[in-house]
């Protein structure tokens, strides 16, 4: 069975379901505090690209953010209810630590179609400070035009790896400034394989940067 996302618009109107139930859960199971989500564009593609810490870091930035968003999500997770849930709200499954071609379609698809992708830079759960980062967000940026909003989350961990946080511990998800990785001028410098690896580190940075601000 694949696991590839409906049609950009079935795959939205899955995610504005999904998020309806996810807030209402949210608030009984833990204290989020979301800060200027009011920064995500209403309209046009954008690329959410946020620190991975927990195993809940995908539900909520699913869950907060004010727009439908399809987040690029571990491909082993799409087998069974939990990949039905995940196929049902819309989100992209794609292989860890390769350049996954149905994963990237599917996504320029939902971008494609003025749509929101959501993607976790470092790849993996690991100390969420962005000390590295793949190329698939700023690939995405540049072969799209979309703006990308960098996100932080914070209490996200749980006491064992693969774990939930406790409950109704505090959550944080801090949305920071847009920008168009494209006219970043370091970027609009180099051409081919070049831009795209310039375009990860100065996404990678500016990730990292907002991270550290949103911890102070």
């Amino acid at each position: 069975m694949t696991a590839r996302i409906p049609r950009p618009v079935d795959a939205t109107r899955g995610a504005r379901r999904g998020q309806r139930v996810g807030v209402a859960l949210l608030r009984v199971l833990y204290r989020a505090q979301v800060t200027d989500a009011h920064v995500v564009p209403t309209t046009g593609p954008v690329i959410l690209v946020a620190n991975h810490v927990g195993f809940i870091d995908g539900p909520l930035g699913f869950i907060t953010c004010p727009r439908p968003v399809h987040f690029l999500v571990k491909r082993a997770y799409f087998f069974g209810p939990v990949g039905w849930l995940l196929r049902g709200v819309g989100q992209i499954p794609i292989t860890q630590r390769s350049a996954d071609r149905e994963a990237l379609t599917s996504a320029r698809e939902v971008l494609r179609a003025g749509g929101v992708v959501g993607v976790f830079p470092e790849g993996t759960r690991g100390s969420g400070e962005v000390s590295s980062a793949q190329q698939g967000a700023a690939f995405l940026a540049l072969g799209t035009k979309a703006v990308v909003v960098p996100v932080a989350l914070s209490g996200t961990a749980g006491r064992s790896k693969g774990a939930l946080p406790r409950l109704r511990s505090r959550l944080s998800v801090t949305f920071g400034e847009p920008f168009d990785l494209a006219g970043v001028p370091e970027v609009a410098a180099v051409t081919g394989r070049e831009r795209v690896a310039v375009g990860t580190e100065v996404l990678r940075a500016r990730l990292a940067e907002h991270v550290r601000d949103a911890r102070i």
